[in-house]
């Protein structure tokens, strides 16, 4: 599901009666060689658009520094917002290279404001600023994007019955490993660390990426779904960029007469999926990275991640299991559990996070039984983690935490680590975090160099876009789509007093009635506004938001919450603050719009928020 920015907010007010004005916008531009061009007539009229004291006059003392003066704290906000330094976190320690001049991106580079008057100023996209760049000032590679539209697409069409299952119905691995014979078997150049589970597997692998690279390896990173580019499922080397659109064509091009032999081979069978993930693997092995970190894309067992064999495996990960793709993993529970076991290699280190219901933990450790294959748990009582509270770091909110790892069982892992500042809040991402650490030091177990300065580093340089991001009701941009129990701990954490709007949209195949019992038991909203939003580039797998409310209807009446849900005006307006407001609004910037407007009428003075939410792959 992608949500893009709304408008260009680059003269957003911080305070409603002093806007920015014309000069403070013009200064950045003022030594353009304006004699040998011709006028730059777009930029001129933008700046037509905001007031000009030098057509209508200065203000009486607007020059003096008094209350009346001119408010010279919006310029440093903005100036802030266009020049801020590019975040070290890129440049990692032993291969500096010098910061490339930013590129004038306010639409992008926005400052998160919480309207409160005595909580600090949260730069939540501060450190993203350059991360985001990578993505928007790049040409996106529509060859090779047109190459993969041409073929089956099954996060826009959705997985069929049973695909994931290792069983008749399951997909065929046969013709990925068919594929990546064709190309040479690139994935045996590298070792790997291959990460499954239903919710968790982005973060853990984004966790245990930023450790090595840390430590100085070069590191291939294959993560899906993507926001804004196809270029973020894939980053290579040391600074954890996303691969550039040349790198991405040079190799498409290389590598395009094998493809199109694959596929005519396999009768136009290969998918998006698989194309996309044979890319990626010949990419890192082009670049010759030490290790790469490879997420599955649906249940593990006949993924097409699930080439990679015993040989270059160096350790498989299984974050949790729950019911999500129900009818594309086999319809329960169990099944699901099979089909991620299925990641489980010979003798190789499996690393669970949980926790699992009891009978779901079996599953997955008699699998490891049989492949001989010791298991470390993150639930285990010798590993303990803590959350201290929250504290501002740099102008961002970052949880102060404790891991303790203490494991004696299949091999032994030790590591101690107090007043770890996570930028990824929530109970959840704690866990995910010592998930990543127990897969780390099961790599140094190996003889991979990880030192625990590098552990506690890589954690806490480690942000996502789209997880644990939160606007304040004054923002309408929206960035990512966390799911539900990210938004809950992540509110809380946050923003422990604010008022809550959602505004939700989701695929159908998910748990759409507990989604929404999850929220009202763990939140006071004010409002919900359900929409739609297209998912993979359609919404063939959106769900109705007609049909999504009807889902919360249901959940509030099991609850027994007042709700007002007939989506009128008149309940939109209303400021009965025993109810909460149900809306439908197909589009999610209307609903969004909408969102902010029921904030301002509700929450009047008091901190307030718009969380956006849903579950899309």
């Amino acid at each position: 599901m992608r949500f893009l920015p709304l408008l260009n907010r680059t003269t957003k007010r911080n305070h409603p009666k002093k806007p920015i004005i014309h000069s403070l916008t013009m200064t950045r531009f003022f030594f353009s060689k304006y004699t040998e061009k011709p006028e730059p007539k777009e930029f001129i009229d933008y700046l037509d658009s905001l007031k000009n004291y030098e057509k209508l006059g200065v203000p009486k003392d607007a020059g003096t520094d008094s209350d009346d003066g001119l408010d010279l704290g919006r310029m440093r906000r903005l100036m802030d917002r266009l020049v801020h330094s590019t975040p070290s976190q890129f440049f990692p320690r032993n291969r500096q290279k010098k910061s490339k001049k930013m590129r004038f991106w306010p639409l992008l580079n926005r400052t998160t404001k919480r309207n409160h008057p005595n909580k600090p100023t949260i730069h939540s996209l501060t450190m993203t600023r350059f991360f985001f760049s990578k993505y928007t000032e790049e040409p996106e590679p529509k060859e090779f994007i047109d190459y993969l539209d041409s073929l089956k697409n099954y996060e826009k069409l959705g997985v069929p019955k049973d695909a994931g299952t290792d069983s008749d119905d399951g997909l065929d691995l046969g013709r990925m490993r068919r594929l990546m014979d064709r190309l040479g078997n690139p994935q045996s150049k590298f070792k790997a660390v291959h990460v499954a589970g239903t919710k968790g597997k982005g973060s853990t692998a984004a966790f245990l990426s930023n450790i090595l690279r840390e430590e100085g390896y070069s590191v291939g990173c294959y993560t899906s779904p993507h926001m804004m580019s196809i270029r973020e499922r894939i980053s290579l080397g040391q600074s954890g960029n996303p691969v550039s659109t040349k790198t991405l064509n040079k190799l498409f091009h290389m590598i395009k007469p094998k493809l199109d032999e694959a596929i005519q081979l396999e009768n136009g069978s290969l998918t998006h999926f698989e194309v996309l993930t044979a890319t990626a693997l010949t990419l890192m092995a082009e670049e010759k990275v030490d290790i790469a970190v490879i997420e599955a894309g649906l249940g593990g067992a006949r993924d097409a991640t699930n080439i990679l064999c015993s040989s270059e495996l160096a350790a498989s990960v299984i974050t949790t299991i729950g019911e999500e793709h129900l009818a594309a993993l086999g319809g329960s529970l169990e099944s699901i559990a099979v089909a991620k076991s299925g990641i489980i290699k010979h003798g190789r280190p499996v690393v669970l996070g949980g926790p699992f219901l009891p009978h779901i933990d079996c599953i997955l450790r008699d699998k490891a039984l049989v492949m001989c294959s010791p298991v470390v748990s993150a639930s285990d009582a010798g590993i303990r983690t803590s959350i201290k509270g929250l504290v501002i770091l740099d102008g961002r909110p970052c949880q102060l935490s404790d891991i303790m790892i203490q494991v004696e069982r299949d091999f032994p892992l030790f590591i101690e680590l107090s007043d770890v500042k996570l930028r990824m809040l929530g109970r959840h991402q704690l866990h995910n975090a010592s998930t990543a650490a127990c897969v780390a030091l099961c790599l140094r177990d190996q003889g991979c160099r990880i030192s625990d300065k590098s552990i506690r580093a890589g954690l806490e340089n480690t942000f996502l876009l789209g997880r644990s991001q939160f606007l304040s009701s004054k923002e309408v941009e929206v960035l990512g789509l966390p799911g539900a129990t990210i938004l809950l701990d992540g509110v809380r954490m946050a923003f422990p007093d604010a008022r809550v709007a959602l505004v939700v949209a989701m695929a159908s195949d998910k748990d759409h009635l507990a989604f929404a019992r999850e929220f009202f038991s763990g939140l006071q909203l004010e409002a919900v506004f359900l929409t739609e939003a297209d998912i993979a580039g359609a919404k063939s797998r959106t769900t109705p938001a007609s049909l999504l409310r009807d889902y919360w209807i249901q959940a509030s009446e099991e609850l027994g919450i007042d709700t007002l849900h007939d989506g009128t005006e008149k309940n939109r307006d209303s400021l009965e603050e025993n109810k909460i407001i149900l809306v439908t609004e197909k589009s999610p910037e209307v609903a969004m719009r909408a969102a902010n407007e029921t904030l301002g009428r509700r929450a009047g003075n008091h901190s307030s928020v718009i969380v956006v939410t849903g579950s899309s792959k």
